[in-house]
């Protein structure tokens, strides 16, 4: 069992029509026809999204974003049209918002690793591989990698656990073409992004991406895949201190740690095996985290966040 331990009810604004309440999003469509993506500070541990949210976070990931779309924008195009606050939205939308083209969303994480942890670490135990790629004898959690790879995962609903594929499924899902299309736009994007994470003393370990494909281009021959969602914030990436990287240990990381750490100790008194749902967190965990998010955004960027 997992999945809302209280789901949001969505916020009604004239002009937009509610689509979908996300782990972390809330996604709408104005009059235009244009996506509006609104960032909550809602937090998920575990495929449960939990009761307790982490002020501010919603508004980093967005401004992490929109910092790597700029970054990112001449080795592909992104769905963000403008950051700013929809009409008749509320105050609290603003910093948190994004007005997005709207695409046919590939089904399909593109996700690429340069360092061996999680689910890849878990896989690689069991195979030596992960989505069918051979990986040399020896490594253990937090191995630099020879070089990065592209792990695709299937998308999962809400709760439950997205699941690693070979880049054959890709293939068969999507086509030859594009298939190859995103596993070169995944590594040309986190190849770059890890050279700017390394000079700042940060190891971007892995990373997932979400590609689409506007409408109008659909079954042309010079489709190129948009990168849309967020891309590189400690909610789909994992970000280790370089001077602290000691493979053969957990790493530490700019992310949700302290709650994964804290709803698995005894302090938390959760079963993470049963089925009742996460309890509510403790201020202590709820700021320590938001300053993770925090520092994450400031060692990157350069600048304070506030």
């Amino acid at each position: 069992m997992s999945g809302f331990v209280e789901k949001p009810e969505p916020v009604e604004v004239p002009g937009l029509q509610h689509l979908h309440t996300g782990k972390v999003r809330d996604l709408y469509r104005n009059e235009r026809g244009e996506l509006v993506m609104v960032a909550s500070d809602r937090i998920s541990a575990y495929d449960w999204v939990l009761p307790t949210e982490i002020p501010e976070k919603g508004k980093i990931l967005t401004q992490l974003s929109l910092w790597w779309f700029d970054l990112l924008a001449d080795l592909v195009p992104n769905h963000v049209l403008s950051s700013e606050l929809p009409p008749g939205a509320p105050a609290d939308w603003e910093g948190r918002t994004l007005v997005c083209r709207s695409l046919r969303m590939v089904p399909v994480e593109c996700v690429a690793r340069g360092y061996l942890t999680g689910s890849g670490l878990a896989e690689y135990r069991e195979t030596r591989t992960v989505c069918g790629i051979a990986l040399p004898e020896g490594l253990t959690d937090g191995s630099e990698l020879p070089s990065p790879i592209f792990t695709p995962a299937t998308k999962a609903a809400v709760g439950e656990h997205d699941e690693n594929v070979a880049y054959e499924e890709v293939a068969h899902r999507v086509g030859a073409e594009p298939a190859a299309q995103l596993r070169q736009a995944t590594l040309a994007v986190y190849n770059r992004a890890r050279e700017i994470a390394r000079a700042r003393g940060i190891i971007l370990a892995d990373t997932k991406f979400e590609f689409g494909y506007a409408e109008a281009t659909l079954g042309a021959e010079s489709a190129e895949p948009v990168l849309a969602d967020e891309v590189l914030t400690p909610d789909s990436s994992r970000f280790w201190p370089a001077d602290q990287w000691e493979p053969g240990r957990a790493q530490p990381s700019f992310d949700k740690q302290y709650v994964r750490d804290w709803l698995t100790s005894p302090a938390s008194g959760w079963d993470r095996g049963g089925e009742q749902p996460p309890p509510p967190l403790p201020a202590e965990v709820v700021e320590r985290t938001r300053a993770k998010y925090a520092e994450a955004y400031e060692l990157l960027t350069g600048t304070s966040w506030k």
